[in-house]
C-alpha cells in the first residue's frame, strides 16, 4: 500500500471478488450516517458472471443498462459504451448538487482508456471533493498515471474503505 491521500482512493481488489457488494455496504453505511453521496454504483443482474451490468446514480436511483447481450453462446461480458456515456451525462447534470463523497463504482477498462467515467472523477477532484472507487489489476498501471501518485490504494476490507472514507469527509475541502 502506498502512502494515504485524504482526496483520492481506490480498492484495489482481484476479479473473482464482490467489489459490488462491497461498495453498496459502503455507501449504505456512510447514507446512514448522514454522508451526501454521488457517483454510481453498480449492479449486476442474471446467472452469467456478466449477464446483466447497470449502473445506479446514487443521487437519484436511476438505473442505466452498461452491458451489451451479446446472446447466448458468449463468453463474457461487453461494456456498452453509450450506457456509460448516458451515465456520465447524469452525473454531469446531478453532481453540481452539494455533495461530500463521489463513489464511482470502478476505474476500468473505458477509464483507462481515457473515457468512461474519467471526467467526473477529475470534476469532483477539481472541486476538493474526495473520489472512491475500486480497481482491478489490469488497471492498475493506467490508474497510477491518471492520479500521479496523489491516490491511496486500500484493502478489499469493509473496515478500511470506511475508515478511509469518514477521514476524506471530516478533513476540510480545499475548493
Amino acid at each position: 500500500m502506498r502512502k494515504e491521500s485524504g482526496l483520492l482512493a481506490a480498492v484495489v481488489y482481484d476479479i473473482d471478488f464482490p467489489i459490488n457488494e462491497l461498495m453498496l455496504k459502503v455507501a449504505n453505511a456512510l447514507r446512514a450516517e448522514g454522508v451526501r453521496l454521488q457517483g454510481t454504483l453498480q449492479e449486476n443482474t442474471g446467472s452469467a458472471r456478466c449477464s446483466t451490468m447497470s449502473l445506479i446514480a446514487l443521487a437519484t436511483g436511476e438505473r442505466i443498462g452498461i452491458s451489451q447481450d451479446l446472446g447466448p453462446s458468449a463468453k463474457g461480458c461487453r461494456l456498452d459504451a453509450r450506457g456509460l456515456s448516458e451515465m456520465a451525462a447524469t452525473l454531469d447534470t446531478t453532481i453540481k448538487a452539494e455533495f461530500d463523497l463521489l463513489i464511482l463504482n470502478k476505474f476500468g477498462r473505458a477509464e483507462a482508456e481515457g473515457n468512461g467515467l474519467r471526467s467526473t472523477f477529475a470534476y469532483a477532484l477539481g472541486i476538493g471533493k474526495p473520489v472512491l472507487s475500486a480497481v482491478r489489476p489490469p488497471y492498475l498501471e493506467a490508474w497510477s498515471r491518471f492520479h500521479g501518485g496523489l491516490a491511496t490504494d486500500l484493502t478489499p476490507h469493509f473496515d478500511a474503505v470506511i475508515a478511509w472514507c469518514r477521514r476524506a469527509v471530516a478533513q476540510p475541502q480545499k475548493v
